[in-house]
């Protein structure tokens, strides 16, 4: 459903861990979609912008960064996850900056018909946010569990618990405008060529 629009049009997506929103969001790219990938900047940022840098260490204490100057994510998600606190202290200093850099990345693509923005967590369009539509990619949890095993050295009862923490395939689908079903058995290509040419055609209308 069309809540209000931006130029360009901006198309959220989002999936859980294994899903395969990476694998689509390529896909958008090869047909000359520009994709911001929250998650990965998020984590150029955090690891760069000197804000972030010194905000952390103040809140965490040097141990945030390793010896070689990088962003050590284990240390501080064995700290933040053990006081909830700490995490929304973490996320309001980096959750900020990324949507300065949102906001820019987008204020230099007003002349794309439509643009994309790939995060693991996602409100619904219009939710406080500039997002017009949202794709959810959907995949059953056990293909989700067998693909990360192939890609990731992490154990089954360690993707099962990352999964079990995510939003839940309930709470994404209520804020789908489409779903793009990654099962393996539907095709994907023509899921996704089909939302080309939907997105295509509702940005000419403005």
């Amino acid at each position: 459903m069309k809540r209000y629009h931006k130029s360009p049009l901006q198309i959220g997506i989002t999936g859980g861990i294994g899903s395969g929103k990476s694998i689509v969001c390529k896909v958008f790219a090869c047909l000359g979609i520009s994709v911001y990938d929250a998650d990965t900047r998020s984590k150029w940022l955090t690891n760069h912008d000197p804000e972030i840098r010194n905000k952390v260490i103040n809140l965490l204490g040097t141990r945030a960064y390793n010896t070689l100057g990088e962003y050590d994510r284990a240390y501080v998600a064995s700290v933040v996850f053990q006081d909830e606190n700490i995490l929304k202290q973490l996320n309001a200093i980096i959750h900020p900056v990324v949507m300065q850099d949102t906001d820019r990345w987008v204020a230099e693509r007003n002349d794309e018909a439509y643009i994309i923005k790939e995060a693991a967590i996602m409100k619904a369009a219009g939710d406080g946010n500039s997002l017009d539509y949202v794709i959810v990619v959907q995949a059953p949890v056990e293909l989700r569990v067998q693909r990360i095993l192939q890609r990731d050295k992490r154990s089954e009862a360690e993707i099962r618990s990352i999964i079990e923490r995510q939003v839940s395939d309930e709470s994404r689908n209520a804020i789908a405008d489409f779903v793009i079903l990654n099962d393996e058995n539907a095709a994907l290509l023509p899921q996704i060529l089909a939302l080309h040419q939907e997105f295509l055609t509702r940005s000419s209308h403005f």
